[in-house]
């Protein structure tokens, strides 16, 4: 049997937002699973001010989730340069003398980045524009699943259930102080107020009456300048995994559904998903009749292809009595070992690193977008 050439894969982590600690966490993570039979890794670690420098694998031995403190990308020194055309794919280090060397070819990037200025179609664009593969959805993908208006918009028009909803502008609430007397109409309580475009939970509150709005507003304007007020949802808390398919077969849905359980907690917050704060539970796989998972496995393809998402995504719904409603879709998801994400393959048969080399060759064999 042919053993396949050996790969070079860019991880790059780290990043400008608010989620820089749990993308640390994500690529330490995949470092550790990675098949390196198979592939060759360039660490890639961008800073909260946004240098590209090159990390060695002694920096992420210590990258934890911990409640006193996320790992950080700090400034070492170095530059890590992106192609200067689409003539070659090697990257080019800067050390700290200033001396440049070849890091060597890379046949794709590994983004494990969360929120703004990394899973919003940013880092994508760079990526296109000097014709580098890489795992996940592409610029347009990206931008709209990021920015939750969008992405609710389109669905919406596509026929699936989303929660109602509401969006506002820091602009607008500063021409009309009274408008945010008049942001809950239509809308039933317990609001939830979210930045529209974060991910993690980050920003997020829930608002059981009026007078709590202009606090949960104020949050949510310290990570967006663009903010939703949605309705709550009754029903079960449930997602399902997507993977992009085999050229042009259909995307793939984990043949399992996780389920949020709240104990204690009134909903799954960033404390919640990545410190283990008490209050939640993970069941997996959740419990669902044959027709509640097809009415979530259609719903969740579905999204999956109207928002031209690739490579993989989580699809958060809520279950209700008249079906699923959806919540999110999360484009470069939580991907730790522990997150729901790889869990919900790993119960279907498809192991962590085995994920990791799917996503990766995915990447390489999908075609250009133009």
């Amino acid at each position: 049997m042919n053993t396949p050439a050996k790969r070079t894969v860019a991880l790059l982590f780290g990043g400008r937002s608010s989620e820089h600690g749990i993308s640390c966490v994500t690529a330490a993570g995949v470092l550790r699973a990675i098949d390196r039979a198979r592939f060759d890794v360039v660490l890639v670690g961008i800073t909260r001010e946004g240098a590209t420098v090159l990390m060695q694998e002694d920096d992420l031995d210590e990258y934890r989730l911990e409640a006193g403190g996320l790992p950080e990308v700090l400034d070492n020194g170095t530059r890590v340069l992106w192609p200067a055309s689409t003539a070659t794919r090697a990257l080019t280090l800067i050390d700290q003398s200033g001396s440049l060397r070849s890091l060597g070819h890379v046949d794709a990037v590994l983004p494990m980045l969360h929120g703004p200025y990394g899973e919003d179609g940013t880092v994508q664009g760079m990526l296109d524009l000097v014709d580098l593969p890489y795992v996940g959805s592409g610029v347009l993908g990206s931008a709209l699943c990021m920015d939750k208006h969008a992405v609710k918009t389109v669905l919406a028009d596509a026929g699936i259930a989303v929660a109602p909803w509401r969006t506002v502008t820091r602009e607008q609430l500063a021409r009309d102080p009274y408008l945010v007397e008049r942001l809950d109409e239509g809308l039933r309580y317990p609001l939830f107020v979210k930045p529209a475009r974060a991910g993690s939970s980050v920003g997020v509150s829930r608002v059981t009456e009026a007078a709590g709005l202009p606090a949960a507003l104020d949050t949510a304007f310290a990570e967006d300048r663009t903010v939703l007020i949605e309705s709550g949802v009754s029903g079960r808390e449930v997602e399902i995994a997507v993977l992009e398919g085999h050229g042009d077969e259909a995307p793939r849905t984990s043949s399992v559904i996780g389920e949020i359980v709240f104990t204690g907690r009134d909903f799954y917050d960033f404390d919640a998903k990545y410190l283990g704060a008490a209050g939640v539970e993970l069941e997996l796989p959740a419990k669902v009749t044959d027709e509640q998972y097809a009415a979530i496995r259609d719903a969740a393809v579905l999204a999956f292809e109207v928002t031209q998402c690739a490579g993989l995504a989580r699809i958060d719904f809520f279950l209700t009595a008249d079906g699923p409603v959806l919540n999110e879709i999360n484009t470069l998801p939580g991907f730790t070992p522990i997150s729901m994400y790889p869990r919900l393959w790993e119960e279907s048969g498809l192991g962590y690193t085995e994920l990791i080399t799917e996503l990766v060759e995915l990447a390489i064999a999908r075609e250009p977008a133009y």
